[in-house]
């Protein structure tokens, strides 16, 4: 019989298979996250506060912009990204939705779709945290329809005038540059909108149950002027959007397990230092049932992620895909949560602990960059090749 003692936490060993670079990215990471995250996070939640002084500790560990190469970003691959959200969400998912909308919402249509002048002009202080992003896709009305979108852009001279509104737009009123995407007479097309701009006003949207560590605004353009050299040149349509989701909800499918690693973890301490009735709670049965299961759970998302980076790295990743792994692992961990709140009674809804923080930060990943039914009939589509959006 085997004496080797696994990691609750990681019951396949993982962490094992990653070479020595993803496993310095990790603990690098898990050590700000233990040493200046989890310290203060409950009092930024119950704040309503996110915590910005902790971006320049970001940036100098090379995490915003990380997978990105050149311009002062670090070029990591895509499993180290999976890590860097991984540990961030286990702090808490607003902590990993700034570095996501940094990094895979606004850095990289800049790397991939911009002017060489403009990766110059914002790359490097955006990778040093000296600029901060925004990503302007959804619209009050649209939602999960993007392409019934209404702010627009036309042609003056040699300039566009922007017109519209976005709704629930992470960083938007501390950011000093907006990624918006706006139609035009040739079809969906990317602009960057400086800080300052005028006609360009954001308001910060308040009394959220979740995400409370988090910035989360509505962006309004009343006829913002925008120069020709301020327009994504590289593409033009859905697809620039689209694939800037891929990018944030592949990192989306990596970071929930950490939210669900922390609630478990919380959970196995609890368990095994409460007594009740005479025995701690994690020698009842119902208990250990209940323990295995989110064991399982999370077990399956980590290796649905791993096979999912060793995809992107390959270059076979598709963005059902990433549909099928946001789906599962969002669900999974938003189940978890849920589960941990339950089994710590009363206490469960005491941001004492936890699960509750969590699980209210999950209600909005598992709705944002594609509600769980957009990925599932996403998934459908592709099993029966006929579109039910």
């Amino acid at each position: 019989m085997s004496t080797t003692t696994l990691d609750p936490l990681d019951l396949y060993g993982i962490r094992g298979t990653l070479t020595e670079e993803e496993r310095m990215v990790q603990d690098a990471v898990q050590r700000l996250v233990n040493e200046r995250v989890l310290p203060i996070i409950r009092e930024c939640f119950e704040e309503h506060r996110f915590p910005r002084d902790l971006i320049p500790e970001l940036a100098a560990l090379g995490l915003l912009g990380s997978s990105l190469t050149g311009y002062g970003c670090a070029g990591l691959n895509a499993i180290c990204y999976g890590l860097i959200c991984q540990e961030l969400e286990r702090g808490d998912s607003g902590i990993r939705s700034f570095v996501s909308v940094q990094s895979s919402l606004c850095m990289y249509p800049i790397h991939a779709y911009g002017s060489e002048e403009q990766k110059q002009k914002y790359l490097p202080p955006m990778a040093r945290g000296e600029l901060i992003g925004c990503f302007g896709l959804t619209e009050p009305h649209g939602g999960s329809d993007p392409a019934n979108m209404k702010t627009h852009a036309r042609h003056r001279g040699r300039d566009w005038v922007l017109n519209g509104s976005k709704m629930w737009i992470t960083n938007g009123s501390i950011a000093d540059v907006a990624v918006v995407w706006a139609q035009t007479d040739d079809g969906i097309r990317g602009f960057l909108v400086d800080k300052g701009a005028r006609g360009f006003t954001t308001q910060l949207i308040e009394r959220k149950f979740s995400l409370r560590a988090s910035v989360t605004s509505a962006l309004f353009f009343d006829d913002v002027v925008v120069p020709q050299e301020c327009v994504l040149p590289g593409v033009v349509g859905l697809k620039g959007p689209l694939s800037c989701l891929t990018q944030a909800r592949y990192g989306i499918a990596w970071g929930v397990i950490g939210a669900a690693q922390a609630c478990l973890a919380q959970m196995l301490d609890y368990t095994g230092t409460r007594e009740l009735f005479g025995r701690p709670l994690a020698q009842n049965q119902a208990i250990q049932i209940r323990l295995a299961d989110m064991a399982r759970r999370i077990t399956g998302a980590q290796l649905i992620a791993l096979e999912l980076g060793r995809m992107k790295e390959r270059g076979v990743m598709q963005p059902v895909h990433v549909s099928l792994a946001k789906w599962n692992n969002c669900r999974m961990a938003l189940d978890v949560a849920r589960d941990c709140r339950d089994m710590l009674g009363g206490a469960g809804i005491s941001a004492e602990y936890a699960p509750i923080r969590h699980m209210l930060n999950l209600e909005s990943v598992i709705t944002y960059e594609g509600t769980e039914t957009i990925h599932e009939l996403s998934v459908g589509r592709e099993l029966t090749g006929l579109n039910a959006f």
